[in-house]
């Protein structure tokens, strides 16, 4: 199983590497939605490279709203493997995002329990 983890903080990044890496996992990383763009492979028909992706919502420059919007446009398969993760809900732009997205969303500070969950609903056994 292979997962991309979208954060612009490198500390968020180290403790998700660790946690998937616990788990059996291959880990990719990306510090913003544009690096992480330029990893999944959006040309129409192309190989999925990623079981999972983790993706902060809120980044500088290009954030998890852009990679969301790029990927609905291009590869809207690549949503069923989304999942977002914030610390910001309650900003109207935010708030509104998370309300109409149909992408899972974690909340941070998130329980390892609900990433796990996730992780084998979506990457492991759910949409695959």
């Amino acid at each position: 199983m292979r997962v991309l983890l979208v954060d612009d903080e490198p500390s968020i990044r180290l403790a998700l590497r660790r946690f998937f890496a616990r788990e059996g996992w291959e880990v990719e990383e990306a510090d913003d939605g544009r690096a992480a763009l330029d990893k999944l492979d959006v040309t129409p028909g192309s190989p999925i490279a990623f079981d999972l992706i983790i993706c902060d919502l809120r980044m500088p420059g290009f954030s998890g709203i852009d990679l969301h919007e790029a990927l609905s446009a291009a590869r809207p398969e690549l949503l069923e493997r989304l999942v977002l993760a914030t610390g910001d809900v309650v900003s109207p732009d935010a708030a509104d995002f998370v309300r109409r997205t149909a992408c899972p969303v974690l909340q941070k500070p998130f329980e390892l329990a609900h990433l796990r969950a996730l992780m084998h609903r979506i990457g492991g056994h759910g949409n695959l």
